[in-house]
């Protein structure tokens, strides 16, 4: 008897063990779910209201040279370093390939997909093109990752492959395939104007809209130009998405397009919020970190770590609900198998994945998620000298505190009283580790002089945190 109680009392530990591990997993597992534009129609939520700050990576040609265990090993170093929002084409060219042999579609036509029963992996005949799709999409769910879809390129658009009758029938099925997944955003275009055939991206967006009435829709524009230049009305353009581009101050000199603002990121999104309706703003392809400026002349210096946050900081500070990082070499997957490269990348990207400004980019999410963001407003009424180019000081603030960044780390003055409290404290936000040091405390009033840690020099950025004492 009392044999068989201690054998129960046993089993029971071992069932109560297991339901706690079962528990703590759930409980531990990142979750991602349906996305919503807030309020204000400036930032985005979660299904509960909570904000969600995009931390984005350009995957861009994922699904193509990846391997399921390449993959693994992809979506969990970026989760680790703080990604969570991939940008990925679904199809580059048309016809597609990926890594296993596997065609998206039958000839050159993206409507007529190759679509076989069952998703062994094992199978080759069975795994095709889509569920190596489905494989990576679920496992980015696993690890709390959305991701940005690309439905196809603008470059095979261009060329004439892409009628807007079969675009129409791809974003169908696409549209079916992935509305009950959780972590799905449409990223209509790909890096082309919307008016270079924008009746296959109008067929794009309004299809994805009617079928998938649950996930977010924008449109990745060419470079130097924003979404909201075609699409900012359209029911279907949830948010708008702008490509500050790869050029420097001195390169950005082309007479064909409206605006020459060089590095000056910010300034799309401030243009985008003057337009009514209100929509969220984002930049979604910044310099990339070791890409040559200007992009195709690879004797050009190399955009840096430094560069990346100053983008970062310049277009979140101005009010964009996140930031999308890129590295050249991690973009295209650039590997062994590869006998060529794309603009100049030199390494394997299993190395380039852990680049410094990589594993920087979690510290601006993690500063802007540690104050009230919903409230948060752009404020360069704060700033007494504002500065031009490396010099430009940029401010947020909410109701109790607020964020100025200088990239060069140079002295500024800020007119004070802007947020609530008859003292605030002041400290030293460092972009390239996450620490604080402590300012000192201040009344709130008049203009005070602030000079950062160390030496003026480009890339010794700091943000000057302030909040109500």
């Amino acid at each position: 008897m009392f044999k068989h109680t201690n054998l129960l009392f046993a089993l029971l530990a071992l069932m109560i063990a297991g339901c706690s591990q079962n528990k703590k997993a759930v409980e531990s597992s990142p979750a991602t779910g349906t996305l919503k534009v807030s309020a204000d129609g400036r930032y985005l939520v979660k299904e509960d209201g909570s904000p969600f700050f995009w931390l984005g990576d350009t995957g861009w040609l994922l699904f193509g040279k990846l391997t399921r265990e390449e993959a693994d090993q992809y979506l969990e170093k970026r989760k680790e370093q703080g990604f969570n929002v991939v940008q990925v084409m679904v199809m580059h060219t048309v016809p597609e390939h990926n890594v296993y042999g596997d065609s998206a579609s039958a000839k050159n036509d993206l409507s007529k997909l190759r679509i076989t029963e069952g998703n062994d992996p094992k199978d080759s005949v069975q795994y095709d093109y889509w569920d190596h799709v489905d494989y990576m999409v679920d496992k980015a769910a696993e690890k709390g990752i959305y991701m940005a879809l690309v439905p196809v390129w603008g470059s095979p658009v261009k060329a004439g492959l892409v009628t807007a009758k079969q675009a129409e029938a791809y974003a169908k099925f696409l549209a079916e395939r992935y509305k009950n997944r959780p972590n799905i955003i449409w990223l209509n275009g790909g890096d082309i104007k919307g008016s270079d055939s924008i009746n296959v991206w109008q067929a794009i967006g309004r299809t994805l809209r009617k079928y998938d009435p649950n996930h977010l829709i924008t449109f990745h524009p060419r470079g130097r130009t924003t979404s909201s230049e075609w699409f900012h009305k359209e029911p279907w353009l949830d948010f708008n998405m702008f490509q500050s581009g790869h050029r420097r101050y001195e390169q950005d000199t082309s007479k064909n397009e409206k605006r020459h603002y060089g590095e000056d990121n910010y300034r799309y999104i401030l243009e985008d919020f003057a337009l009514k309706p209100v929509k969220p703003s984002i930049d979604g392809e910044p310099s990339y970190e070791d890409i040559p400026q200007g992009l195709h002349d690879t004797l050009q210096p190399r955009w840096t770590d430094s560069d990346v946050r100053r983008y970062a900081y310049w277009s979140v500070f101005a009010g964009g609900f996140g930031y999308t990082y890129g590295q050249n070499s991690v973009m295209q997957f650039h590997n062994a198998k590869d006998k060529n490269s794309a603009y100049g990348s030199h390494r394997y990207w299993t190395e380039a994945i852990n680049d410094p400004g990589a594993n920087q980019m979690k510290y601006v999410k993690e500063l802007m998620l540690s104050r009230p963001v919903l409230e948060r407003v752009p404020d360069q009424s704060m700033v007494a000298d504002q500065g031009e180019k490396y010099n430009y000081i940029a401010a947020t603030r909410g109701k109790e505190y607020a964020f100025l960044y200088t990239y060069n780390g140079r002295t500024f003055k800020v007119n004070m009283g802007k947020i609530a409290g008859d003292k605030v404290k002041a400290s030293w936000f460092n972009p390239r580790d996450g620490k604080i040091q402590d300012a000192g405390t201040f009344e709130n009033k008049g203009v005070l002089t602030f000079d950062p840690p160390a030496d003026q020099k480009n890339g010794n950025d700091w943000v000057l945190i302030l909040d109500k004492n």
